[in-house]
């Protein structure tokens, strides 16, 4: 099986709804709607505008995954969006570490310095993932008066780019 992660824009925005809907309602029963995440049918827009991204994760060209990059300052940004297909997580196929990896070298080249998250607790597996990756759990009051706050997360990390 093939694995390739690549920018995407709106083209994808049907198959990006399909997969993070499904994994947000269905696996995890979040109350959540594409009416809460306008985002997703903006990919260009939203998360480009700034000098952000939007990535797609491609299994012999099925879109797997996802992640995304706010940049909402000059020297910080936000992770949105990183979702894997259940089918297609763990270590054996290492897709949400390619995604990260991908993203955190993109944050590095634009020359970001600091990477957050907001999450919820739910997600436990993702943020295990996350700590592994040397993100830090911080307090919703220490966030960047600028990042950008989903109502739904109560969980915050911070990643300094050294």
């Amino acid at each position: 099986m093939k694995i390739e992660i690549s920018p995407i824009e709106n083209e994808y925005a049907e198959q990006v709804i399909d997969l993070i809907l499904s994994i947000q309602q269905k696996e995890f029963n979040v109350a959540i709607t594409l009416a809460d995440q306008p985002d997703l049918l903006e990919i260009k827009n939203f998360y480009y505008k700034d000098g952000g991204c939007f990535w797609g994760a491609f299994a012999d060209g099925e879109l797997v995954g996802t992640i995304a990059l706010i940049k909402f300052d000059a020297q910080a940004g936000a992770i949105r969006k990183m979702f894997v297909k259940k089918e297609f997580r763990g270590k054996e196929f290492g897709i949400a570490q390619l995604l990260l990896d991908t993203l955190i070298d993109s944050s590095r080249e634009k020359g970001l310095n600091n990477l957050y998250l907001g999450t919820i607790t739910i997600l436990a597996a993702a943020l295990r993932f996350y700590e592994k990756n040397g993100f830090i759990r911080i307090a919703k009051e220490s966030l960047p008066e600028t990042f950008p706050l989903m109502s739904a997360d109560n969980v915050f990390c911070n990643l300094p780019l050294d």
